[in-house]
């Protein structure tokens, strides 16, 4: 039987697909049935981009006509998708759970008159044919498995949630233009200006496989966990207590009211493991703790805890890490 296409909307950035595009990629294609994208842009994707997303998976790659409006508005993505939907007919719509992502989410699931679910960290083709996600809520203490009951499901998926992983067989995918006819409301705002800032070597905090947070213990002084970070490949994060002290940027927060994040591998310097903070990173795989409070909350929830004082402790695991990769 011949599956509709599942439908991923593409995040990229310098022309190429991001690795939390290769992520949903990668799941779309466990739904079964053919791959498509969507690529939102003011041009087409050139060849490096068209391979890069025929290495993952898809197959064809619909590129709407956006007619100078900018993709970064959410009335225009919107827009620009539900005319690819109405083309391609897909069994589902899936995108990166970004701040962007989720926002094109909803607006997609009210166009479409369906549902959406945000933030997911899984998606499976159920027995009955329908597509479900799974979702961690409550602190990461429950795992749900939720599904759109009617229309067309828009599901986001959380940032490392799925490992992305090539397709057997790659081919550059073909493209096809879809006009689409925008609504007044998409033409009410036109982007006059836009300033990119330059990003950093390290990889985005949300992004991250490893992420090394620092917390009110760490007394501001961060060259150790800026080191372990960069010795791991991963990011630095800081808790409430940090940002608020003007320690480190708001952009680095994790928590609540920062970022939520769900890395392979979180290391948590001098933090003492406030809800508020581990709400965001409880979705972890592998938790490790360095406090000096042995009574610390964090130590609940560690998969594995050191009580003592990171200045010590960090020197030393640097130290040890140094020495393993260079045996």
């Amino acid at each position: 039987m011949t599956h509709a296409p599942v439908l991923v909307v593409v995040d990229h950035q310098g022309g190429l697909p991001t690795g939390p595009a290769a992520e949903v990629l990668t799941a779309a294609r466990r739904l079964g049935g053919p791959v498509a994208a969507v690529w939102l842009g003011a041009e087409a994707p050139g060849d490096a981009a068209r391979a890069e997303l025929g290495r993952f998976g898809a197959g064809t790659v619909y590129v709407p006509e956006l007619a100078g409006l900018a993709p970064q508005l959410a009335p225009v993505a919107t827009e620009a998708v539900a005319a690819v939907v109405a083309q391609a007919a897909p069994q589902a719509v899936l995108l990166v759970s970004s701040y962007a992502g989720k926002e094109l989410a909803a607006g997609l699931a009210v166009a479409l008159d369906s549902g959406a679910v945000v933030d997911a960290d899984g998606v499976e083709r159920r027995e009955d044919g329908t597509v479900a996600a799974g979702k961690t809520v409550f602190a990461a203490s429950w795992q749900t498995v939720c599904a759109v009951t009617r229309g067309t499901p828009v599901v986001a998926l959380r940032p490392t949630a799925v490992a992305a992983e090539p397709a057997e067989q790659a081919a550059a995918p073909d493209l096809v233009a879809v006009p689409v006819s925008f609504s007044e409301r998409a033409r009410a705002v036109t982007v006059v200006q836009r300033t990119e800032h330059p990003r950093s070597g390290r990889v985005p905090l949300t992004e991250a496989q490893t992420v090394v947070v620092g917390g009110r213990g760490t007394e501001g002084d961060f060259t150790a966990v800026e080191e372990l970070a960069e010795l791991l490949g991963g990011a630095v994060g800081a808790t409430r207590d940090v940002t608020d002290e003007g320690w480190r940027e708001h952009s680095e927060q994790v928590g609540q009211t920062g970022v939520t994040i769900a890395p392979r591998l979180y290391i948590g310097v001098g933090v003492s493991g406030a809800v508020h903070h581990t709400v965001g990173m409880q979705a972890a795989q592998t938790i490790v703790a360095v406090n000096t409070d042995p009574e610390a909350p964090i130590f609940e929830i560690a998969d594995f805890g050191v009580v003592g004082d990171a200045a010590e402790v960090l020197p030393q695991a640097i130290a040890a890490i140094r020495r393993h990769r260079s045996s």
